[in-house]
């Protein structure tokens, strides 16, 4: 597995007990380096590689395209390359950032859906996606949404659930986005269902969150108080929030394809409620 170090890393450790595993983080192997991929993959025979390294500083990427596209694009390639070259299946994780461009989109994105990012890193995940189905026909492409897990995202300084408990915590006010629409996404759920498609033989793209969908703002909300906490959350539009990078306005990913295959994930609410639950009986 690699980008052993990340929150889905994490739960797809657990999810995958009862398989061989090794992991493999960024200093061991660097996907912007192909000498570094079959240095590290070259001395096992492996069946299935799993990708959950990505570059994901959304906002940042727009100041530094090249360092995007170098781990997402790039970095896909050879390691797309390499797997086809020895027929050994890839499952990658990819994003709902591949959709934007429909600002009246109003329901779920299919798989066979035309793709339109608005962002450099949206385009970066997309250049990716193209790479591996060029280079490796043994590949199933995971795109997933607003990933959240108990181990939180090191890169990012922590997952949105945190940042919101953490900002409930200073009695301010919190402004939070609600004219963007997704279907945030667990990531043991995620893990789980991973775990099952290994075992099917899925190729191809596939969308695997959790189910339902919600503003920014209603993910906050729900958060706060499921958690408790009482809130002053203010709803405000994307416009006034001013993020570097462009955001979908809506990108609910359809779990059609994913329910032919395995069970569906839970939904967000669901899936929320044990995050927190969790959190607390630690």
């Amino acid at each position: 597995m690699i980008g052993s170090g990340g929150q889905l890393a994490a739960d797809l450790t657990v999810a995958l007990h009862g398989d061989e595993v090794v992991g493999f983080a960024r200093p061991e192997l660097d996907l912007r380096d192909a000498d570094s991929i079959a240095r590290a993959l070259d001395p096992h025979p492996w069946d299935v590689v799993i990708n959950t390294a990505a570059y994901n500083l959304v906002d940042q990427a727009e100041k530094d395209p090249a360092d995007a596209f170098a781990t997402n694009a790039i970095g896909s390639a050879n390691l797309a390359r390499h797997c086809g070259q020895r027929e050994i299946r890839l499952i990658h994780f990819s994003t709902d950032f591949v959709f934007g461009f429909d600002s009246a989109r109003a329901t779920p994105w299919k798989e066979t859906d035309p793709p339109g990012p608005v962002s450099i890193y949206g385009m970066s995940k997309l250049a990716g996606e193209y790479a591996i189905q060029t280079y490796c026909a043994q590949h199933l492409i995971l795109r997933t949404c607003g990933l959240y897990g108990h181990k939180g995202s090191r890169g990012k300084g922590g997952n949105f659930v945190e940042t919101m408990l953490r900002l409930a915590g200073t009695g301010n006010p919190v402004r939070v986005v609600g004219d963007q629409r997704c279907t945030p996404s667990f990531t043991r759920d995620v893990a789980q269902t991973t775990s099952k498609l290994l075992h099917t033989s899925a190729k191809g793209i596939l969308n695997l969150t959790n189910r339902g969908e919600c503003s920014w703002f209603e993910f906050a909300s729900t958060i706060f108080e499921l958690a408790g906490k009482k809130v002053d959350c203010q709803r405000i539009s994307s416009a006034e929030f001013q993020a570097p990078a462009r955001r979908p306005p809506y990108s609910v990913l359809s779990d059609d394809k994913l329910s032919a295959l395995v069970p569906a994930l839970p939904s967000w609410q669901d899936a929320l409620a044990r995050y927190l639950n969790d959190r607390t009986n630690k």
